[in-house]
């Protein structure tokens, strides 16, 4: 199984640590606020630690589970600290009003983010389509939820695959890190379902194959 260290304290971070130590992950949680972080390690029980903003992460794979306004600023900080590690962006960069990416249109966070890391980091974007509830659920239907993900490295890209099925969930290859921009826009039609039909979170999108 994998070790994955998580920046970030919140929802999606819970949801996914949560998943990760039921799979047989090692996890640890690292966040500015140190008090969040052991709050969540404790929450999230054995098999959780707490690593210390801006060093190392323990984790061959790091997820990336922060506002997107401060994910660049976020991997500056850690630096060569994250050299050699696969970083798993999970953000959305929601302009105000959830009506369009406020990044610039032939870009996106996780490109940005890719930028920013050392030469030796592989940046895969994923997990960014789900919401954290449903993320925690688990099987919906009877069927493991579709994670897509694209990046440009593929052996980060299979590591990371392996790390998804740990967690019971169905890994989708969308292609290179470029098809992170379609990924984050997947995510304004996620809002417009829930302003104009859907009305809850409770929905998933994923791939049925027909044969």
């Amino acid at each position: 199984m994998s070790s994955i260290s998580i920046i970030g304290a919140g929802n999606m971070s819970s949801a996914i640590g949560a998943l990760a130590l039921k799979g047989g992950n090692a996890v640890e949680v690292v966040s500015r606020d140190s008090a969040k972080a052991a709050s969540l390690a404790r929450a999230l029980g054995d098999g959780a630690t707490v690593g210390r903003w801006g060093a190392a992460p323990v984790g061959d794979i790091v997820i990336l589970a922060v506002l997107f306004e401060s994910a660049v600023e976020v991997v500056d900080e850690f630096g060569e600290a994250l050299a050699d590690k696969i970083v798993v962006d999970i953000t959305n960069p929601f302009s105000p009003g959830g009506i369009g990416l406020a990044v610039p249109h032939d870009t996106s966070i996780a490109q940005m983010v890719a930028e920013a890391v050392p030469e030796s980091t592989h940046v895969v974007k994923a997990f960014n389509t789900l919401f954290s509830h449903v993320l925690a659920a688990g099987p919906a239907e009877g069927r493991p939820l579709d994670v897509f993900i694209a990046g440009d490295d593929a052996a980060a890209k299979a590591g990371v695959s392996v790390f998804i099925e740990s967690l019971g969930l169905h890994p989708m290859d969308a292609g290179a890190l470029t098809m992170a921009r379609a990924l984050e826009n997947v995510t304004l039609l996620f809002l417009g379902l829930r302003a104009h039909s859907v009305k809850h979170n409770d929905f998933i999108l994923g791939v049925n194959i027909l044969s």
